[in-house]
């Protein structure tokens, strides 16, 4: 069994093993780098605007708006976090395969805690910041992950003396 193991681990190329203590703690890491740096870029944009903060900026979809200023700036706040959730991809996934799967579940989770929060989200705006914030994250991830895969290896040559 040993020996079956060993030889379909090298028919494979970057052969993945499944482990799910390691996809649910990715899981979570990504989780709390979207929220982390959701709420740093939310204070931001407040503080720089001198708009209140609120849990609403967050959980509830009828703060998301293009009708007033608030909602401007929460909707900037969200599409701030696509560069630094992408950068979380890229720091925790590392696979460009992947980046999908890790942005479509935090979009997932943060769904859920809409629902929890305040109700089923029925904001046509919400939808759509949120679908197009997944996309980006995931394109954006995904960019900066194969970047990382297909750097050049460096092979070093070393000199061989011919005794000719």
């Amino acid at each position: 069994m040993y020996i079956v193991r060993i030889i379909l681990k090298m028919a494979a190329f970057r052969s993945y093993v499944w482990d799910p203590c390691l996809i649910v703690s990715q899981i979570v890491a990504v989780q709390c780098v979207f929220y982390l740096f959701l709420a740093f870029w939310v204070v931001l944009v407040d503080f720089w605007t001198g708009s209140t903060r609120s849990l609403d900026q967050f959980f509830f979809h009828k703060e998301v708006h293009f009708s007033s200023f608030k909602g401007k700036i929460t909707i900037a706040a969200f599409c701030l976090n696509t560069l630094t959730g992408a950068g979380g991809l890229w720091v925790i996934v590392r696979r460009a395969k992947q980046c999908l799967d890790f942005a479509a579940t935090a979009h997932l989770i943060h769904l859920l805690f809409c629902c929890i929060y305040a109700g089923f989200p029925t904001s046509f705006p919400w939808w759509m910041l949120n679908i197009a914030c997944m996309a980006l994250m995931a394109v954006m991830g995904e960019f900066v992950c194969m970047r990382t895969e297909l750097k050049a290896i460096p092979v070093s040559v070393s000199s061989v003396k011919s005794t000719v």
